[in-house]
């Protein structure tokens, strides 16, 4: 035998003391052979005299008594199992390798590092059955294999790494112990009870668990078995308080991760000739070792993915933009590549695709972003007053002038200028502007004074710019220096995916304004949505569900509240033509062919008959698929 004490209660508690060859002084004394440096304890408290399979105790005049099995004694052999109570601590006297404390309720405890299946050692109990450590073993090396493809589990079922990971045990547990019921038990945060059920075998069937026995596995780290096989004693009490009386041997583990008890294994079972033994005592052990591993490390998961999470939510670009087909993801990543630098953006697009969204995104994810943002539309002035819009004025430059005016090149300082149409910027400011590209200064109109400027420059337009450069419309030293980087907006018929959300999200922003209640938008009116072409693009849908919103008379919106353009698209497939909408057609077939009729088929004269505008008469004639017939009828 080679024994120790091991500290089962007290300062000690969960140290243990090999017991040398002869003598042990037990004492205050920091020459003691096991020192105790607590003030319960005399300098030389007692000694413990180890000889071949025996050992003895001798009190050595302590002040507060040495005690065995709870009575002062003055001198005693001690055999293991012996509880002695040294100070404020109590030892229990056990063999090297019988790692099990017994204790005076019909349960013991083992700590999940002394399983004899974890352990090295050679001299650790024998168990009952060789045929069930084989099997014990080929299942704990299973459960090892299924632990460490944890990874793959947790991303194939798509939870929580430890949600994940409790599932997987909870199923292997049920194959490797004869258990009725069972849970893992995780700390929820629910006042009173902290380790509550959150997983179980049968989740509609209620389990009753025993808070003593949750709450010892806790205090001590130890697996907990309870009912011993073979036992005819009936399980006392206050083990199981709380606990079914038909229950006749509970299992629990502690999963220790880093210090803590992480989480709980519960297996309980009622059949009397099934009860759990000292096998699964130490294989649950082994369990609850090997499985604290694989916790910690999907705790680690959980947290590098919340981390990784929230970087990508970091690095992606913040805008305004809705939407989430392939096009916009790509304009998304290039603006987050484009934004952290200085270049001149050039945005182009047609009229109506967003581009100053895209423009306000790039200096929202800028260094800029603090700095004003300032936009101008160079179609919306007359080159004189562009000009001082840009670059400002002096006082008497002009008639009206009367003090000086900071330009708006000036007053983005600091910040990002964004030019729409640029494209219709004249000749003479054209000039004016590339200097403030290439040397990032101007004077003011009528000014002599140069102002340096610290801005970045965005620009956009909706026209073909090397088209305008070979018809010399537009500066070609001025388009190098504003395609420094491009950008395309694509139009909404190329991006149809985004055409619902887009709808969805005008439908709410202009419910809210007009303080409508709309729950969405019907299936047939989403349908003229997505078959119409959108030759406006994103504003002509904006507009078209403000309509919808304002003259809608229900909490849908239908296909009777988009504009009527829209309707007169060719019609969505999965729309059947109701008897009104085929007479209302056909009467639009006869009164449009008989304006022609008049107008001896001059399209700009029919036009005027109808009161249409050319293009909305090009559009119905499609829709109403007249076009063969008004061949037929001018030849």
């Amino acid at each position: 035998m080679h024994p120790k004490l091991l500290a089962v209660a007290g300062p000690w508690k969960g140290k243990s003391f090999p017991l040398a060859q002869e003598l042990n002084v037990v004492g205050r004394d920091p020459d003691s052979q096991i020192c105790l440096d607590e003030s319960a304890v005399s300098r030389r408290h007692c000694e413990i005299t180890r000889t071949a399979d025996r050992c003895t105790m001798r009190d050595l005049g302590s002040h507060n008594h040495t005690y065995v099995n709870g009575e002062a004694v003055a001198a005693a052999e001690i055999l293991p199992g012996d509880k002695l109570e040294i100070g404020a601590s109590t030892f229990l006297l056990v063999a090297a390798g019988d790692h099990t404390v017994r204790q005076d309720d019909d349960s013991v405890e083992l700590r999940p590092e002394d399983s004899v299946y974890l352990s090295d050692t050679q001299d650790g109990p024998t168990l009952r059955s060789s045929a069930r450590i084989t099997g014990d073993l080929r299942a704990l090396l299973r459960m090892s294999t299924m632990l460490h493809s944890f990874r793959d589990l947790h991303n194939a079922r798509g939870q929580r790494a430890r949600d994940g990971l409790a599932h997987v045990l909870l199923d292997l547990l049920f194959e490797m112990f004869p258990a009725e019921s069972g849970a893992v038990l995780l700390d929820d945060d629910t006042p009173g009870r902290p380790f509550s059920i959150v997983l179980q075998r049968e989740p509609g069937k209620p389990l009753t668990v025993s808070s003593t026995v949750v709450r010892r596995v806790m205090e001590h780290r130890t697996v907990v078995w309870i009912g011993e096989a073979g036992s005819d004693r009936d399980i006392d009490s206050e083990s199981l308080a709380g606990v079914p009386a038909a229950v006749r041997s509970v299992l629990a583990a502690p999963l220790v991760v880093r210090g803590e008890v992480a989480a709980v294994l519960y297996l309980q079972t009622s059949n009397p000739e099934r009860r759990f033994d000292e096998n699964h005592l130490q294989c649950i052990g082994a369990v609850a070792g090997m499985a604290a591993v694989a916790w910690e490390n999907a705790s680690y998961v959980e947290w590098l993915e919340g981390v990784n999470d929230q970087l990508l939510e970091e690095l992606k670009p913040k805008h305004d933009m809705v939407g989430s087909s392939p096009k916009m993801l790509e304009l998304q990543r290039l603006i987050a590549k484009v934004a952290p630098s200085t270049s001149t953006v050039l945005i182009l697009g047609e009229s109506g695709t967003g581009k100053e969204l895209l423009a306000r995104a790039i200096h929202r994810n800028s260094p800029r972003a603090n700095g004003p943002f300032v936009a101008i539309n160079c179609a919306a002035l007359t080159d004189t007053l562009l000009e001082s819009e840009l670059f400002g004025h002096e006082k008497g430059a002009f008639t009206g002038a009367v003090g000086q005016k900071k330009g708006k090149l000036e007053v983005a300082a600091g910040g990002t200028v964004f030019l729409d149409e640029i494209g219709e910027m004249a000749p003479l400011l054209q000039a004016k502007l590339l200097r403030v590209l290439q040397e990032r200064q101007m004077e003011r109109v009528g000014g002599t004074q140069t102002v340096k400027l610290d801005i970045r420059m965005l620009a956009a337009t909706n026209r073909d710019l090397e088209e305008e450069v070979r018809k010399g419309k537009f500066r070609q030293d001025l388009y190098y220096r504003l395609n420094v980087v491009t950008l395309k907006s694509p139009p909404l018929r190329e991006r149809a995916e985004d055409i619902i959300p887009l709808a969805n999200h005008f439908a709410k922003r202009f419910a809210e304004r007009c303080g409508r209640p709309i729950t969405g938008i019907a299936p047939a009116a989403r349908a003229y949505l997505q078959s119409y072409s959108w030759p406006g693009n994103v504003r002509e849908l904006e507009n078209a569900l403000e309509r919808a919103v304002v003259l809608g008379s229900s909490d849908t919106i239908l296909p009777e509240d988009l504009p009527e353009n829209i309707r007169e698209g060719s019609q969505p497939a999965e729309i059947s033509a109701t008897i009104y909408d085929e007479a209302l057609n056909a009467a639009k077939r006869q009164v449009v062919l008989k304006a022609f009729d008049q107008a001896d088929y001059d399209h700009e004269a029919a036009s005027r008959l109808l009161g249409l505008h050319p293009n909305y008469l090009h559009r119905l004639i499609r829709a109403l698929d007249l076009r063969s017939a008004l061949k037929r009828a001018g030849r």
